[in-house]
């Protein structure tokens, strides 16, 4: 469905347009068009989304509040550093 649009301009604005119509060579109204566009496209709401979540899965239930899956945490990183030292021989 088309719709007609009727809209005062001043008079910068009135020649602002039609210089835009010579210089790319279009109708008023596909400048016009463009124009809402690039405004409704410029005020689009930006979408928020927090970062990490949902990116990953391991499909393993209560990794938060289960101690037995946070017993090696962080040791394979460390290499030798978390190991104890060997018991010294007893004489």
């Amino acid at each position: 469905m088309k719709t007609s649009v009727q809209a005062r301009l001043d008079e910068e604005t009135q020649a602002a347009l039609e210089k835009l119509v010579r210089r790319l060579g279009w109708s008023t109204s596909e400048v016009v068009r463009e124009g809402i566009r690039l405004v409704e496209k410029d005020h689009a709401p930006a979408r928020r989304r927090l970062i990490g979540v949902g990116l990953s899965d391991s499909g393993v239930s209560g990794l938060a509040t289960n101690k037995k899956y946070m017993e090696d945490f962080g040791k394979k990183s460390m290499g030798r550093a978390w190991r104890k030292p060997a018991r010294a021989a007893t004489e």
